[in-house]
């Protein structure tokens, strides 16, 4: 299969050295890196090119390294129906880049990309109706960015004199807050249900 893959690769990049940045095959899996302003073009490539009919789009996502000068990995995965084989593109953008929407290949691609603008803050040009998906209109922030607070800024509940749900700021008891990260199987100095039956073994 990585042989396939290798040579899917070499392929792919021999007739669009134009877009491929780089590609590997790691895990059993091809990934292609491709720079933002060529994405539009090398999906619609990928799709139509009868060596690769890549025409099933799975998902789109994004990984967040805020280390990096370019922070965010926006990630595509297609599917050849025809050939058996799936493809991993990479498109490595800085916090402020935009990425080009790939709805005119494939339609599909919609609420993926509203998605990751909604989890990750990342801006689809010319995509037909970018807005949030899955968190509320007035929410704040993106909430799988590494810097996103875990508890979040705000809580909602349902107020009974109002009737209507209410925001409020999170408020968290610093006990709460505070975390030892110790297993409680390393260095732990109390017995969990069950550890007895080790003791009566002995």
């Amino acid at each position: 299969m990585s042989d396939a893959l290798n040579e899917l690769g070499a392929l792919i990049e021999a007739k669009r050295t134009d877009c491929v940045l780089a590609w590997d095959v790691t895990f059993g899996e091809l990934n292609i890196d491709v720079a933002p302003s060529n994405l539009l073009a090398f999906v619609e490539f990928l799709k139509t090119e009868p060596t690769c009919k890549f025409s099933t789009l799975i998902d789109i996502t994004a990984v967040d390294y805020p280390e990096r000068s370019k922070r965010f990995d926006v990630v595509y995965h297609f599917l050849s129906m025809h050939q058996n084989q799936r493809v991993r593109l990479r498109v490595s953008i800085r916090e402020e880049d935009m990425v080009p929407s790939i709805t005119p290949v494939h339609a599909g691609a919609n609420w993926f990309e509203r998605e990751v603008f909604d989890m990750f803050g990342i801006i689809f040009t010319d995509h037909p109706d970018l807005r949030r998906l899955l968190t509320d209109y007035g929410f704040r922030g993106h909430p799988l960015r590494k810097d996103f607070p875990t508890t979040g800024y705000t809580e909602v509940r349902y107020d009974e004199e109002l009737k209507r749900v209410v925001y409020e700021p999170v408020d968290l008891v610093q006990e709460y807050r505070q975390f030892d990260f110790m297993s409680p199987w390393e260095g732990a100095n109390y017995i969990l249900p069950g550890d007895e039956k080790q003791e009566e073994a002995k």
